[in-house]
């Protein structure tokens, strides 16, 4: 890992923290029940209140989104997301996605059987939409936002001027690198992620399992 990147393993999904001049960006943030693990992960970090610059969501699903609502309230974050996701986050309505592997199937039925159980999302309205090619200079990180929709509406990445690639859902990597198995939007998702082939990164953060190589990112289709 990057000694820049902070990798906050939360269970099953990945939130990043980054250096950014004096103080930090995150981007992700887990399920709202995954906040203690969070907080102590940022506070071992250095990362406190008044450090906390940004907090930047890839997509407005509930186990990247669950802990915006806590960040404003006790870190004063501002949270930034595309304009694409905005409504997802203030209602906390799922977007209807369909699914093609064995593995979503499955956990979209599972979902369904225990939906009494999951967790739901704190709303929240986000402090700033942010739009493809936009820099986050003034944020304190050299680094742009790659509109990547097909996984939701407003899925983004960010791409570093160092070489970084934070591609949220679109990619993921738990078992082998593939594309994301909930699809918003097939015919985007495959545009979204012939762009992030197109971009020169060195190592590529996933929203979920480990982070992966140029080569590898190349064999995904």
């Amino acid at each position: 890992m990057n000694e820049e990147t902070k990798l906050i393993n939360l269970d099953f999904v990945n939130a990043y923290l980054l250096k950014a001049n004096q103080g930090y960006i995150l981007i992700d943030t887990g399920l709202s029940m995954h906040w203690s693990r969070l907080e102590a992960e940022l506070t071992a970090a250095g990362c406190l209140p008044n450090h906390l610059n940004l907090v930047i969501i890839t997509h407005g699903d509930i186990d990247h989104a669950g802990n915006c609502a806590e960040l404003q309230k006790k870190y004063h974050a501002r949270i930034a997301i595309h304009a694409g996701d905005v409504e997802m986050v203030r209602t906390g309505i799922p977007l209807k996605r369909k699914t093609k592997s064995l593995r979503g199937k499955l956990f979209r039925l599972l979902r369904k059987i225990g939906r009494s159980a999951m967790p739901t999302l704190p709303t929240f309205e986000p402090d700033i939409v942010l739009k493809d090619g936009q820099e986050l200079s003034e944020y304190g990180l050299s680094a742009q936002v790659l509109h990547t929709p097909g996984h939701t509406k407003g899925s983004i990445a960010i791409v570093t001027n160092d070489g970084r690639l934070f591609c949220g859902d679109t990619i993921q990597n738990r078992t082998k690198p593939d594309i994301t198995p909930y699809i918003e939007n097939e015919q985007e998702l495959h545009r979204s992620i012939s762009e992030l082939k197109k971009i020169k990164a060195h190592t590529i953060y996933p929203g979920h399992g480990r982070s992966l190589g140029p080569d590898e990112l190349a064999c995904v289709h």
